[in-house]
């Protein structure tokens, strides 16, 4: 049986090769092919997949693991890996009739997402759903089979499941970051969606969707809201730590343009190091703690309380916080050669930075949250 540990040993044999391919993902504005097939031959795509559809059914937290050893390597490639795997974990929450549609063909299907529902628009009809529209945002949908597209249907906001010939790309993604994500829009015209191929949000936010009696394992015993956002944030861990790899790198072989000293002595080097070495630690402590309790909470059977709830969302947008002060501290003593597009140090900074932007991980919004339930008032439970 393949472990969790094993896997992250071969997403992180992965890190040279993706730190070569980088500047050519981003050139080329959405993932690699050849970079796709590593991850499935690492059976990093089918990680937290069902046994029963061709994956190893391990804990959904294995995902994070993997998004944040891949970071280290490409930015964009850990961010669409992470988008890809926790897609088929959604995918296991839908009724069964569409899961064994979904993953009829190949067990390493991909689909992308767009959770932006403001464009959309949703008609019912004899069995099912008629959608339009357009959506934004939405990563690895090149190489994708499927999208997950949110809407506000009739009664409630729905998660609906489109095969590709439903659906067109429009190529809108021109960006500083993340360029290698292709994130790019979807657009539906009139398509009928049939009622199995959705499932109600309020459904995935408690934990309580069609594919929890599908399996029977704790990885469809989970408030989406509670583990989800960890897809953004554990990329930006990863980047973070390649950016101290880089750094170390320097600081161990560099000597100073202006004394020709070794980088190694600069005291200011040293402590900046430390500092956002720590705070990456830290990053990475709390995820993992966040997902150990939510994943020994779903084993047993049991739902997370509203303060945890609100505790997890403010912690996926402080893990990205916390990154990303370990990224800029780093990058403001790497110089002018760290500019340079041959520097992997640049790309990290603006990639970290474009994914921190996710309304996801805003720490406005979510630490507001927390401070909310922690004083007794009622969060907006649509973020919570």
């Amino acid at each position: 049986m393949t472990t969790r540990e094993e896997l992250v040993r071969r997403a992180a044999s992965l890190v040279p090769v993706l730190r070569e391919r980088a500047a050519e993902t981003e050139k080329r504005r959405q993932a690699l092919p050849e970079t796709i097939e590593d991850l499935k031959a690492a059976e990093l795509i089918v990680a937290s997949q069902p046994e029963r559809f061709g994956g190893l059914g391990l804990d959904f937290d294995v995902v994070f693991e993997i998004a944040a050893e891949l970071g280290r390597g490409c930015g964009s490639s850990a961010w669409c890996y992470g988008i890809w795997a926790s897609h088929n974990w959604l995918m296991a929450l839908f009724p069964e009739s569409a899961q064994e549609e979904y993953w009829a063909d190949d067990p390493n299907t991909l689909s992308s997402t767009s959770f932006n529902p403001a464009r959309g628009k949703v008609t019912a009809t004899s069995g099912g759903y008629k959608l339009s529209g357009q959506w934004d945002f939405s990563s690895g949908c090149d190489p994708a089979h499927w999208v997950l597209l949110i809407a506000n249907g009739p009664e409630t906001p729905m998660m609906m499941l489109l095969p590709r010939r439903d659906y067109r790309i429009k190529d809108t993604w021109f960006v500083s970051g993340l360029k290698g994500t292709g994130s790019k829009d979807i657009l539906v015209d009139d398509v009928f969606v049939p009622e199995y191929r959705t499932v109600p949000m309020p459904q995935l936010r408690e934990g309580n969707a069609p594919g929890r009696t599908v399996h029977g394992t704790a990885n469809q015993r989970i408030p989406q809201q509670c583990i989800l956002p960890f897809t953004l944030a554990s990329p930006i861990v990863g980047m973070a730590r390649g950016v101290i790899d880089c750094f170390e790198e320097r600081i161990r072989t560099g000597t100073s343009a202006r004394d020709g000293n070794p980088l190694s002595e600069v005291t200011s080097y040293q402590l900046r190091l430390a500092e956002s070495s720590a705070e990456v630690w830290a990053a990475m402590s709390i995820m993992q703690r966040d997902c150990r309790e939510i994943m020994e909470r779903a084993h047993r059977d049991r739902l997370p309380s509203i303060d945890d709830r609100a505790r997890y969302r403010r912690d996926h947008a402080y893990v990205a916080r916390l990154s990303l002060r370990a990224i800029d501290r780093l990058f403001e003593a790497s110089g002018g050669h760290g500019l340079y597009d041959s520097n992997p140090m640049q790309r990290f900074h603006r990639d970290a930075h474009a994914a921190s932007h996710h309304v996801g991980l805003s720490w406005d919004l979510l630490a507001e949250q927390y401070g909310r339930v922690r004083a007794g008032l009622e969060p907006d439970r649509r973020l919570v």
